[in-house]
């Protein structure tokens, strides 16, 4: 394969998975083919119990600047001025991966990539990057579910500036108003990301997996994790781990749909 070509290129680590955008000709804006390609290759990492957490981020000093509106030019279903179908596919299979995502965020995260980023759990950035929602300035309208998305993350208020003027803002307001959770300093990002998820992989996954169901809104599944809390070890495993002044064994793995 071309490097230069547009693709999202994978590795897993030590449980951690990271999903690279590559786009260097178009500052990493997803393609058509990117988009299609996410929900599957989010689903092959589900289903690999080795993964324990996911980091999305961009190739060089860019995030993702959005998506390769060319390709996009009418939505799936053929309409023009709407959120594009493959965009918000890949959008919800994002937000529905089963273990801890965090975006990993330099230079601009803005349009898809800012949909993309608001669909992990975390963002993390590094000073300088520009983040921005852009359906404005091309007469688009933003998905339902999107703008629910961004607004249960920073507030009506401020979801709406985003939308209503396309405005970028930098990541001393995006940390204020919650759009992201840490900023580091130049250099810094790939040191505190690196450290962060490792401590995210050695915590239970049980207890990461029920968290980001209720932390979504669910409120039908209480039943279900006390019956998966009975049958794991981690409990007892964290108890006796905290006693014995040692680190923990975790063993309880999420599937593909927790």
């Amino acid at each position: 394969m071309d490097r230069t070509e547009p693709r999202l290129i994978t590795s897993v680590e030590r449980g951690i998975a990271t999903v690279v955008i590559a786009n260097p000709a178009k500052r990493n804006a997803m393609t058509t083919a990117m988009w299609r390609s996410l929900p599957e290759l989010l689903e092959r990492l589900a289903a690999d119990p080795a993964v324990r957490v996911l980091v999305l981020t961009g190739a060089g000093d860019t995030f993702c600047a959005g998506a390769d509106i060319a390709a996009l030019r009418e939505s799936a279903d053929g309409s023009p001025g709407l959120t594009s179908g493959v965009t918000v596919e890949a959008e919800e299979a994002l937000a529905a991966f089963p273990r801890p995502t965090l975006a990993a965020v330099r230079g601009y995260c803005v349009g898809g990539g800012s949909q993309l980023a608001t669909a992990c759990d975390l963002r993390f950035a590094e000073e300088g990057a520009s983040f921005g929602v852009t359906p404005a300035n091309l007469g688009i309208v933003y998905s339902a579910s999107s703008t629910r998305r961004l607004v249960a993350l920073v507030g009506p208020g401020t979801a709406k500036h985003l939308l209503f003027s396309g405005e970028l803002i930098g990541t001393e307001r995006a940390l204020r108003t919650g759009l992201v959770d840490e900023v580091l300093p130049p250099g810094g990002l790939d040191k505190r990301v690196e450290e962060y998820v490792r401590l995210l992989a050695s915590r239970s996954q049980l207890t990461q997996a029920a968290a980001k169901e209720f932390a979504a809104g669910r409120t039908d599944r209480d039943a279900h994790w006390a019956a998966e809390a009975r049958g794991s070890t981690d409990t007892a495993e964290g108890v006796a781990a905290f006693l014995e002044r040692r680190a923990p064994r975790f063993t309880y793995t999420t599937g593909p749909t927790g």
